[in-house]
């Protein structure tokens, strides 16, 4: 017999809280082991090397039980060297927009390897919703054109402490390239649709809700939380939402080469 009315629309919802929470698994672990982790570490072994030991664990368990493929392992890579490489930079000595302020075996240039893992897990989230939710994009600009924009963000992230912030700029055009972007989603029969602009705002809301977290855990530090802790800058908000505008391009853009090296063999 077919459902219909808050019969149908209960399971719909049922269905789309499984699948997102199937979505956040690796982030979701990951943010429970940011919390539970006591600041000294365990067992002599600090808090960062615990964090890097278990993130790398949970990557291991989900590859090796199917949860996430070689090629989607790939890409998380990518986002992890792309995020370790910004913290690199955005934590050096002459820029210090943040800090960890912890010692660690597993750090480099003062950056902790974990810390890469939290860029890793935006990835992952996209992925799995990508394959779970059978996403399908309507209107979207040409791949070229949004992979040229991620670039220039990211860029953008580094060059705006010596030749200005072009941050506006480039939201204006991702507001006119995006406009019309609409993405499908499916929870279970019934495809539902979303602004994609709406998409990457309310995953980047609930990021910056996450590094709310792990500043007030002292994971990492802001200047103005040295002293006591205060709630992360709204502005981050709008930062992480390009930043998971970024993850989706690159996202796409890794699906559109591979399906195009698969047509040509």
């Amino acid at each position: 017999m077919t459902r219909t009315g808050v019969a149908r629309s209960g399971i719909e919802f049922l269905w789309f809280g499984i699948k997102e929470l199937r979505a956040c698994l690796f982030a979701g672990l990951f943010f429970i082991a940011i919390f539970c982790v006591p600041r000294a570490g365990l067992a002599g072994i600090t808090r960062y090397d615990l964090l890097l030991f278990i993130a790398l664990a949970i990557q291991f368990i989900m590859v090796a039980t199917k949860l996430e493929s070689w090629d989607e392992l790939k890409a998380i890579t990518l986002f992890h060297v792309l995020g370790f490489g910004l913290e690199l930079f955005k934590t050096s000595s002459t820029i210090g927009s943040w800090q960890y302020p912890e010692a660690g075996w597993s750090k480099i240039g003062g950056v902790p390897l974990f810390s890469g893992f939290m860029y890793a897990a935006v990835g992952s989230y996209i992925i799995q919703c990508w394959r779970l939710f059978d996403l399908k994009i309507r209107h979207h600009p040409p791949v070229i054109m949004a992979a040229i924009l991620a670039l220039a963000l990211y860029v953008n992230f580094f060059t705006h402490h010596f030749i200005g912030d072009y941050r506006g700029y480039i939201a204006a055009v991702a507001l006119g390239m995006y406009a019309r972007s609409t993405v499908i989603f499916t929870p279970y029969a019934r495809a539902y649709r979303m602004p994609l602009l709406v998409a990457f705002v309310l995953i980047g809301f609930f990021i910056w809700l996450a590094e709310n977290l792990g500043s007030f855990l002292g994971v990492w530090q802001y200047p103005n939380q040295i002293g006591a802790w205060a709630t992360v800058h709204p502005g981050k908000w709008g930062a992480w939402s390009m930043l998971v505008m970024m993850t989706f391009t690159i996202t796409l853009f890794l699906k559109d080469i591979k399906k195009r090296i698969h047509i040509a063999q």
